[in-house]
């Protein structure tokens, strides 16, 4: 099993002794817990693991609140989206859910948990294939429905779902990401995401994905470039003018003032 080798090497010993009570409390109650999202994608990469989000399976909200309130702080704050964050540590607790589109922007829907929701399922409304594999970190099982383990090997960054465009923020994480991990994003992704509208997100949710491209970003341009590629530059006017603006050999003989920038970053 060196994917659980891999994941136990790179986890600080703090986080593995709480994901591991969380594991083991959720089982003993008759879930499952299976570690997700980012924590496997950076575990495959070789990459530090700083937080940890858990997917529970077999069990009703109010059991797993009840569980986690038995050894944590739960904080109220993510509820709405069925996620229960722990205080003072790392570790996010989620349950499968549905999500119906109800209104716009990132907060427009209805969510609904269901704990007999398959693994395949809930993994479909994850934004990449990268970002949709799973572990049982208690026997070392790998789920990956959606090859994200090929997009890994392969440096693409690709959407898992149609689900995908509900979410407008998931635009601007692909800009970040690209720029993170110097990952191409697939054509029918750029496609897709062509079709977004902002769909009035929220400054504060705009501004950390912003944040994470130019702070965590290793390859700043990329991000900037797949803007242009789905057409959300016309969502950023200052952005636009770069690429509007007139070419002037003797100042930018790398090109225009947009290749100029690009190149700046």
């Amino acid at each position: 099993m060196p994917e659980i080798r891999s994941f136990l090497r790179l986890l600080s010993g703090n986080l593995l002794k709480h994901s591991l009570k969380i594991l083991e409390s959720v089982r003993q109650a008759g879930g499952r817990g299976l570690i997700v999202g980012g924590g496997v994608r950076d575990a495959l990469l070789g990459r530090p693991i700083k937080d940890i989000d858990i997917e529970v399976f077999g069990m009703e909200p109010k059991a797993v609140e009840s569980l986690l309130a038995e050894r944590f702080k739960v904080i109220e704050v993510g509820k709405f989206f069925g996620v229960f964050k722990l205080r003072g540590i790392d570790i996010d607790v989620s349950l499968p859910r549905r999500e119906l589109k109800t209104g716009s922007g990132h907060k427009g829907f209805s969510i609904e948990s269901d704990p007999a929701m398959s693994i395949e399922e809930a993994a479909a409304r994850r934004d990449f294939t990268i970002n949709a594999m799973s572990m049982d970190l208690l026997n070392g099982e790998m789920f990956d429905p959606f090859d994200g383990r090929s997009d890994l090997k392969k440096g693409i960054l690709r959407h898992t779902s149609g689900k995908f465009a509900e979410d407008p923020l998931r635009v601007l994480r692909a800009m970040q990401f690209t720029a993170r991990f110097e990952f191409e994003v697939a054509a029918p992704t750029v496609a897709l995401c062509a079709g977004i509208t902002p769909e009035g997100l929220p400054p504060e949710r705009i501004f950390e994905e912003w944040k994470k491209l130019i702070l965590h970003g290793r390859k700043i341009s990329m991000g900037l470039a797949f803007l242009k590629d789905c057409s959300w530059l016309q969502y950023y006017p200052e952005l636009q003018a770069l690429v509007d603006c007139p070419q002037d050999p003797e100042w930018h003989p790398e090109g225009d003032v947009w290749t100029h920038t690009l190149h700046c970053m």
